[in-house]
Formats: C-alpha cells, sequence, structure tokens
C-alpha cells in the first residue's frame, strides 16, 4: 500500500473537497501509524526476523542439527547427481554404511587435525557411498564445530589464503566399514577428495574418494583440480574427484534445506 502522491490521471481532475482541519489531522495521524506498522514489518522481513522469540538463530539451529535429525536426511540411502559426472554425465549413489557418530580423536591426519584445532569438535557424522557400478567409495562426512560464526569465517580465510584445502598431507580419512565394498577403503587409497568450511553453520564439509578394489593411489588430488579438462591423473580420468566433490555438494545442500525447513520433532 502507498501513501504517496495519487496517480497523475487523479492530479488531472479539478474537484476540490474541503475537510474540516480537525478531521484532516485526525486522518494525518491515522495514515502515519499505519505507515510506521508498516515499515515495521517490512524491516522484519528485511533481516529474516520472523517476530517470535523463539525463532532462534539458524546458525545456532544448524549446529544442533546433529542430535536432533534422522540420518536418512543428512545421509540418504540413495544421492541422485544429476550432471555430476565428468562431461555432465548423471550419478547415482547408493550408502553402503554409516559411522556411528563420534568425537574427531583418531577420525583425521594429525595435520588436518591441527589446521581444524581452532574450530573444536562437537560431533563427527559420516557415510560411505558408492557408485551406481559399484567401481569406486566414497566418504563424506559433516564435522560439527564448537565454533561461532566469527571463527568459522577466520577459518574459511585461513583455508582459502593458505590452501589448505589443496594439501595431500591434509587429505581426510576415509569410513572402511567392514563387509562392505568399503572395508579397504583406508589412508593408502584415497584418490581424490574437498573440504568445504562452512560460514553460515558451524559445520566443515568434506568428502574423499577412491576405488572399490582396495588399490593404492600414488597421485590423490583434490576434487577441484581432478575435474579440470585435460588433467590425465588416473584419479581424473575415473571421474573420482567428480565423486568426491558431488556427493560432498549434495550432502552440504540437504545440510541447508534442513537449517531452512526444519523437520517436525517426532513424539
Amino acid at each position: 500500500m502507498s501513501f504517496g502522491e495519487p496517480e497523475v490521471g487523479y492530479r488531472q481532475r479539478s474537484w476540490v473537497v474541503r475537510i474540516p482541519p480537525r478531521i484532516a489531522a485526525v486522518a494525518a495521524c491515522v495514515v502515519l501509524g499505519l505507515g510506521l506498522i508498516g515499515g515495521a514489518v517490512t524491516g522484519s522481513w528485511l533481516i529474516g526476523d520472523s517476530g517470535d522469540e523463539g525463532g532462534g538463530d539458524r546458525f545456532t539451529q544448524a549446529g544442533e542439527l546433529w542430535h536432533s535429525v534422522p540420518v536418512d536426511q543428512l545421509f540418504p540411502p540413495t544421492v541422485d547427481g544429476q550432471g555430476a559426472g565428468p562431461g555432465g554425465a548423471d550419478r547415482t549413489w547408493t550408502r553402503i554404511a554409516v559411522a556411528p557418530d563420534s568425537g574427531c580423536t583418531n577420525a583425521f591426519d594429525p595435520l588436518l587435525r591441527k589446521a581444524l584445532a581452532p574450530v573444536g569438535c562437537e560431533r563427527l557424522l559420516r557415510a560411505t557411498y558408492t557408485d551406481a557400478t559399484q567401481s569406486y567409495v566414497t566418504t563424506v562426512g559433516l564435522l560439527f564445530t564448537d565454533a561461532d560464526a566469527t571463527s568459522m569465517r577466520d577459518l574459511d580465510t585461513r583455508f582459502t589464503r593458505d590452501g589448505l584445502a589443496d594439501r595431500t598431507d591434509l587429505m581426510p580419512l576415509p569410513y572402511a566399514a567392514k563387509n562392505t565394498l568399503a572395508a579397504d577403503f583406508g589412508a593408502a587409497q584415497r584418490a581424490s577428495w574437498t573440504i568445504s568450511v562452512l560460514t553460515d553453520a558451524p559445520v566443515v564439509a568434506f568428502a574423499v574418494s577412491g576405488w572399490a578394489d582396495g588399490r593404492t593411489v600414488d597421485t590423490p588430488e583434490p576434487a577441484e583440480k581432478a575435474m579440470e579438462s585435460g588433467d590425465t591423473t588416473p584419479a581424473a580420468q575415473a571421474g573420482l574427484g567428480n565423486e568426491a566433490q558431488g556427493l560432498a555438494d549434495r550432502v552440504e545442500r540437504a545440510l541447508r534445506k534442513t537449517v531452512t525447513s526444519p523437520p517436525e520433532q517426532s513424539s
């Protein structure tokens, strides 16, 4: 609703209506009051405040998802990766194992654990997937930190500035579940990986991929590099960069969707 000047068609009319001063003053007060209310509501929408005192902060809500959201929502049994493969090919991943939620002790190589130490470790969730051909295995993880928004931004800046996400001595460890295709997916089998420090949630998302036959890898590559056109390393030619990046992206999207549309709590 606008309380500005009337439209042009009205300006051209010659009718004149005389309103007593007292009535005009009352009308002005009503208009002013409506304007203030409207402005307050608009401001509330702009800053994302629903007006509910219990609405909470989304950053904080995201940090609590590890104990309030079903595992199938964070790590779906099947993940559709349209256009996620090399050359825009479609991918489908099937979950073959979910690690028990845990702390971070022995979950990362020493240097990566040291790099992540400034934000702490509240909980670590991981799951391992295989592709439709069962040729590859990929572990995807969500590290829920103890950090505030400023600390997460600082860590993201450091990872970007120092290129920490591309260092082979800072690769995440896979989750090698017994009696699955990933049983032999150990540290020496890591072929490609990605690490993403979120700044809108106290979470570090990551994924690491390798071959399902347990072969060792001499030249692992970060997913971004392995996905470059013309890269001829084994990891790149097999599309293992796409495996890691594709799954990490979709799990990260699911996390953000859950934050914006929190599930109803079961009774």
